[in-house]
């Protein structure tokens, strides 16, 4: 049986993979989880010793199949809870990410098949993050991009936000944006402020600094998705399930 923290160093190698795209490195890692490197290296020798990550020298560590299918059980609880937090029990998106890492290693396979049952199996958490399928099966290649990649002119609209930080969750939702939103790019200073129209029937600009634009992962706005508000849990209007102040 793997403990609590074997379980997060899987799924946060897993999000870091997600992001990056090929092994990830001990000092990643650390930082990610907000632990010392020498730490990192201890765990990881653990998860190899057990097959759950290979890892090569000066080139990093990645998920076996065996590793990657536990990174996707952990993240499937965790996102149904964040949904379920939200939807059932009156959670803001802000508050959620917190709880469901707590509570994500200690339910069963029972339970989380009744909250899906309950939620009607959604397809995306609150945040838009997409939950894995009952079946584990890998989740498609994320064809997103940070908003803070995009210039002037172009017009976009939001796929995802990061759950990780409750106080930008509460600026993204003061502003609102969510899972949905169109932006119009206006301006995007030297020093990395980016300034947006939000489309959200009342249209106003928002200037967004470089971090909080750099969580926000967009698609252009002609490629956006036909959201089911009973499935997304999200409004007509673009905002998110569980979108309060």
């Amino acid at each position: 049986m793997l403990s609590d923290v074997m379980e997060d160093y899987l799924k946060s190698i897993y999000a870091l993979q997600k992001e990056d795209g090929g092994p990830v490195s001990t000092s990643a890692i650390a930082d990610y989880l907000d632990v010392t490197p020498p730490t990192v290296t201890s765990m990881v020798e653990k998860l190899e010793d057990r097959g759950l990550v290979e890892r090569e020298k000066y080139k990093g560590v990645e998920l076996t199949a065996e590793g990657e299918t536990v990174a996707l059980e952990v993240l499937r609880h965790h996102r149904l809870l964040e949904s379920y937090l939200t939807e059932h029990l009156d959670y803001s998106w802000s508050e959620v990410h917190e709880e469901a890492d707590t509570l994500e290693h200690h339910i069963s396979e029972e339970f989380e098949q009744r909250v899906a049952d309950a939620l009607g199996d959604p397809e995306v958490d609150p945040h838009g993050d997409p939950i894995p399928s009952a079946d584990l099966a890998p989740l498609e290649t994320d064809d997103t991009t940070p908003l803070s990649d995009h210039d002037s002119g172009d017009r976009l609209v939001v796929a995802r936000v990061s759950d990780r930080d409750e106080e930008e969750l509460r600026y993204l939702a003061d502003a609102g944006i969510a899972p949905g939103t169109e932006l119009d790019v206006l301006d995007v200073a030297p020093f990395g402020m980016v300034t947006v129209r939000v489309g959200d029937g009342d249209e106003r600009e928002q200037s967004l600094p470089e971090n909080v634009a750099r969580s926000i992962r967009v698609r252009p706005a002609d490629e956006r998705d036909e959201i089911d508000t009973d499935d997304a849990g999200n409004e007509s209007s673009g905002d998110a399930q569980g979108l309060k102040p």
